[in-house]
């Protein structure tokens, strides 16, 4: 798994994508990964441009799943899933841990 935030600076063939860390709530569960866009814009607009494009799933990498009824239940890893947009209640920028 990739801990570094910095993922994309350090791995030349994809140089033309930003990494965010970040905090995503659904209905049932609270997710943490990363997620990736091109490098087509200023870096702070990540996070609206996932949710104001045209695409209707977003792809989350490195993920820790929490179910949100069941907190104490062990949370799950996931290297990658793909969540729709329209069960997203809060998209935020994860603060370093």
């Amino acid at each position: 798994m990739y801990e570094d935030n910095n993922f994309e600076e350090n791995n030349s063939f994809i140089t033309g994508i930003w990494s965010e860390r970040v905090l995503v709530i659904t209905k049932d569960y609270q997710i943490k990964g990363n997620v990736f866009m091109p490098k087509t814009g200023r870096k702070n607009r990540v996070l609206s441009d996932i949710l104001n494009g045209a695409k209707r799933f977003v792809a989350i990498k490195n993920c820790e799943v929490i179910h949100r009824e069941f907190p104490n239940r062990k949370a799950e890893t996931h290297e990658f899933l793909q969540l729709n947009l329209n069960s997203i209640i809060l998209l935020r920028p994860l603060s370093e841990e």
